[in-house]
């Protein structure tokens, strides 16, 4: 098993500004679609730690580097994975790339604290420990072309 997991958006006319490319806040909004698959993927329902363990993961910072534009129609690949945990906070991390040229179009993290419904800071249940390493995952450069 990988130690990321990757998801193939296609962008649509509605996520373009007036200059026909991505407009900034939706790479936000992929980063989170990346997360929830990744969470999928290592073998578990985010929405169910939220419902049945009260734990949310409350984004406390957020950065993205634009690399190259992405354009309507063009198909993205959000690779992601978990960069950092500790007993209260994780931190992911995320390269978008063009599916066909490969060539990536932006690179950002993200870090969350482990929080429950009221929005007060808490540990991250033991069940949950498996699936964010205490350090940091070697993830595979996509390979340029």
């Amino acid at each position: 098993m990988k130690d990321f997991s990757e998801t193939t958006i296609r962008v649509r006319y509605a996520e373009t500004d007036q200059m026909g490319i991505v407009y900034h806040s939706n790479y936000f909004i992929w980063f989170e679609v990346g997360r929830v698959e990744l969470c999928r993927y290592l073998g578990f329902d985010y929405r169910q730690m939220e419902a049945e363990d009260d734990t949310l993961l409350v984004v406390a910072d957020a950065h993205c580097r634009f690399k190259r534009p992405a354009r309507f129609d063009d198909l993205l690949v959000v690779r992601t994975w978990v960069a950092r945990s500790q007993r209260r906070t994780v931190k992911f991390e995320y390269e978008i790339y063009d599916e066909q040229s490969r060539e990536i179009v932006a690179k950002g993290h993200t870090t969350h604290v482990v929080c429950d419904h009221m929005g007060r800071a808490k540990s991250l249940p033991e069940k949950y420990q498996k699936y964010f390493p205490t350090r940091a995952s070697l993830v595979p450069e996509v390979a340029h072309t």
